[in-house]
């Protein structure tokens, strides 16, 4: 395709596209599934040791990136070594994994909102299973989804800028909120320590923690996908160092917010709490206060996690239209603004389509997200394994963790395993990527 993308992103924001696509609004919205996965213990290890697992796939990410600068990332990695479908393949499980988030993020800000404005959950307008939709939810839903839009269509220059905005405000208010947190923290209220009794017990608490690691972390493997729109003269160990400081910062980020709101409350209460983190800190406080600084934190988060993923999602899809391997017009560039515009407008389309179908349809498809994700780094250490002669052994370890977080997934023995909707949501996927798959045109050096 004529034209190409704008050049402007330095190191700072790849961190910030990084740490931005990985930590969103689970911190407030989903932690008391964390705690009653594993209890503190386990969900602080399972975060942790999840991190230090996924050390190989960081590398070989950083590798990768520095000798193949291509957007198609999954995909031009895979293509080096096995057949062309098995890249396709790999690339459009990974977009979902980015894509899922954005309808999610479309969804939660009506949450959000309603916990301090109620009224926002009121006008239901139908409903998709047994979860509601509301016409104020589906307004903000529509209005943020149209913003993000907007800046992505605009250019790599407005997202980036709403990226280290978002990014470094709310690492600002978290700062605080940690720091505010540890002042209040009592040891009893982190007994029992793991969800589940004895040994036993505490190996599968984490390994329940372990189950969704893919999903909350999925995020520093982004850098690859914005790497054609570095600045002239970036230095490409810039792009290792992003995808390491993205990894540790969003770990630290998880295992500090678990371990202040464990301490805050008794976690048991807080495992069936709506917003077990604000929850925590007015049990422990008293203020309302508080709580509305703890909302506007999470407001901010899931601006920058909603901008970042949807920025990755569509450079795939403008990866795979460029090479001819969906329709190529999804790989045009806009000659003013520099930004894959037809690929922005498709995953704005999917998003939309998402929120529409509200949470009933997200939540199985979230868990297959999290499964297409560790697939995806699997292939790419596979294919870094088949193509060099050195790192073979850190390709290899790498492949194995990566490969271990599918089978948590699909093994039906294993507790939090798919079931039929997961299953049904992953084939729905695959068919819409084999109707959409158009024989390769161009290589992309």
């Amino acid at each position: 395709m004529a034209g190409t993308l704008a050049r402007t992103l330095r190191t700072t924001e790849y961190f910030a596209l990084a740490f931005g696509t990985m930590v969103g609004v689970g911190w407030l919205i989903l932690i008391d599934d964390w705690l009653t996965r594993g209890g503190p213990a386990g969900a602080i290890l399972g975060y942790f040791l999840g991190g230090l697992a996924l050390i190989p796939v960081a590398i070989v990410y950083g590798r990768f990136v520095q000798e193949i600068p291509d957007a198609a990332s999954e995909l031009a990695y895979a293509t080096k070594a096995f057949p062309s479908s098995f890249g396709y393949v790999a690339a459009w499980l990974m977009t979902l994994a980015y894509l899922i988030v954005c309808p999610w993020e479309a969804v939660a800000i009506g949450r959000i909102l309603a916990y301090l404005i109620p009224s926002i959950q009121t006008s239901e307008i139908y409903r998709v299973g047994e979860y509601p939709i509301y016409l104020p939810a589906l307004v903000l839903g529509l209005a943020t989804t149209g913003l993000i839009v907007f800046l992505n269509y605009r250019g790599i220059r407005f997202s980036a800028r709403f990226q280290n905005l978002t990014t470094f405000g709310l690492l600002a208010l978290f700062a605080c909120i940690i720091l505010f947190g540890f002042t209040a923290i009592h040891s009893e209220n982190y007994q029992p320590l793991f969800s589940h009794e004895g040994v036993t017990g505490s190996l599968i608490s984490i390994v329940l923690v372990l189950q969704i690691v893919p999903y909350f972390l999925t995020g520093f493997e982004s850098v690859p996908k914005c790497c054609e729109e570095a600045e002239a003269g970036f230095q490409k160990m810039g792009f290792m160092k992003a995808i390491f400081l993205g990894l540790g910062a969003g770990v630290v980020f998880y295992v500090l917010i678990i371990f202040v709101v464990s301490g805050l409350a008794p976690w048991k209460t807080l495992a069936s709490a709506n917003f077990a983190t604000a929850v925590a800190f007015r049990t422990a406080f008293h203020s309302e206060f508080i709580v509305r600084f703890i909302l506007a934190a999470a407001l901010v988060s899931l601006l920058k996690v909603f901008n970042a993923n949807f920025l990755t999602a569509s450079r795939l899809v403008f990866a795979l239209g460029r090479r001819g391997m969906v329709p190529d017009v999804l790989g045009s560039i806009h000659e003013r603004f520099q930004s894959p515009h037809i690929a922005v407008l498709f995953c704005g389309v999917v998003t939309l389509i998402g929120m529409l179908l509200g949470r009933a349809i997200l939540i199985p498809v979230t868990e297959v997200g999290s499964m297409c994700s560790a697939l995806g780094w699997t292939v790419t250490c596979l294919a870094f394994a088949r193509t060099h002669q050195s790192k073979i052994a850190v390709a290899w370890l790498g492949a194995c963790v990566a490969f271990l977080f599918v089978l948590l997934k699909v093994i039906p023995a294993v507790p939090g395993s798919f079931g039929k909707w997961e299953y049904l949501a992953l084939g729905v996927w695959l068919m819409i990527g084999f109707l959409l798959r158009r024989k390769p045109g161009i290589q992309i050096a």
